[in-house]
């Protein structure tokens, strides 16, 4: 059992090519966004319409190989090897490009990516902790927002850009009212199904139809919850999934859990929930500065010190009732390789909870070492 809307879920990218191409025909821009602190709601405000464009398959790392350094995260390499080979329809719907200078690896890979298509790169403080961090990211919300005027030839008016932030503040409202359905008991859905649904935060083009889809998984949702249906067993560990971001193409650690008899039921990650209880002030007066407030808590490993990773794992772990924690690391990734010691010390500190640490690429060739890791892991974690 599981909801009926959720094949709509699946086809979402699918539905957003054809959706984004008519009104590309009748002038629209699309702009490609690779990172949660890029402000959708400005991009919106300016008349365009974003889309992810994160790498997540290992097809076009080997392209990317060709120009970047083999010794990088696989997700900067796929992402670039998608730009550079014109495999991805996203990478091609774009118009143009937001960057962020979360790592030096993509920075560096952003020089690449302006050589292929127009790319304007938001640069990130390093800290939230400095006084300045605010006024900085301030300036470079304001300044994302004359590139968009420039490009789309459309003056972004503030009461427009207060209605997108009401629009995406009832999206996030919506998408972690269905998060949540994983806290009950009974577990509704898999962790690959709850990844999808969350995907497609990155894929739609039409607010109010996507907000329609929503309420509907959510009272599809709340029926199965009252039937007392789940496709796991009482007893199955609840896993609290962590570290970089995973999707489809990525997902074999949190698709290799639960065949080992876990349940993900929650993903602390970009592609999970780390921003949806981060909300836009809707009655600030200035909503660039508005924006940059709630862009600059995303509790990201690029901050240091990154405190809020910790408080979110925190309450996750309560609202959820974790039975073990799960630390993903894609190979490379430096800020989250090193952040997973810190976080193994929390979580033992806080909680005392199983922790494993999993640091791989996007190919298949340790497969079979990651299910001993994880069976012996949900063992503990029983």
């Amino acid at each position: 059992m599981k909801p009926l809307c959720l094949k709509e879920f699946h086809n979402a990218g699918e539905r957003f090519l054809v959706d984004v191409g008519e009104l590309q025909d009748a002038g629209a821009k699309v702009a490609g966004i690779y990172c949660l602190f890029a402000p959708v709601e400005l991009v919106r405000a300016a008349g365009a319409i974003p889309v992810g464009l994160c790498g997540k398959k290992e097809k076009p790392i080997a392209h990317a190989e060709r120009t970047l350094p083999p010794n990088l995260c696989p997700l900067i390499k796929s992402s670039y090897g998608y730009a550079a080979t014109d495999t991805c329809p996203y990478f091609s719907a774009s118009d143009f490009l937001i960057g962020e200078t979360t790592c030096d690896g993509k920075k560096k890979m952003y020089e690449f990516l302006g050589r292929i298509k127009p790319l304007h790169l938001m640069h990130l403080p390093y800290s939230l902790t400095q006084p300045h961090a605010l006024r900085f990211w301030h300036e470079e919300i304001l300044r994302l927002g004359s590139f968009l005027e420039q490009f789309t030839g459309r003056s972004i008016q503030r009461d427009h850009l207060q209605f997108q932030i009401r629009v995406h503040n009832r999206i996030r409202k919506l998408t972690r009212k269905i998060a949540r359905f994983q806290t009950e008991p009974r577990v509704p859905i898999s962790g690959l199904h709850m990844m999808t649904v969350m995907e497609t935060k990155s894929f739609f083009v039409d607010p109010d139809d996507y907000i329609n889809l929503l309420e509907r998984l959510i009272t599809e949702m709340e029926e199965i919850v009252a039937s007392g249906f789940s496709p796991f067993e009482p007893d199955t560990p609840r896993i609290l999934l962590t570290g970089c971001p995973a999707g489809n193409g990525s997902e074999k650690v949190l698709r290799i859990i639960e065949e080992c008899g876990g349940a993900v039921v929650c993903q602390e990650n970009c592609t999970g929930v780390k921003d949806l209880d981060l909300l836009v002030e809707e009655e600030q007066a200035d909503p660039f500065l508005a924006l940059a407030h709630r862009y600059l808590q995303i509790p990201c490993s690029c901050m240091s010190p990154n405190t809020g990773r910790m408080d979110l794992l925190h309450r996750l772990i309560g609202e959820y009732h974790i039975d073990g924690v799960v630390d993903l690391t894609w190979q490379c990734c430096h800020t989250y390789n090193i952040e997973s010691r810190l976080t193994e010390d929390f979580i033992a500190n806080t909680h005392g909870l199983p922790f494993l640490h999993v640091e791989t690429d996007y190919s298949n060739s340790d497969i079979e070492q990651l299910r001993t890791r994880i069976e012996a892991f949900l063992e503990m974690a029983r």
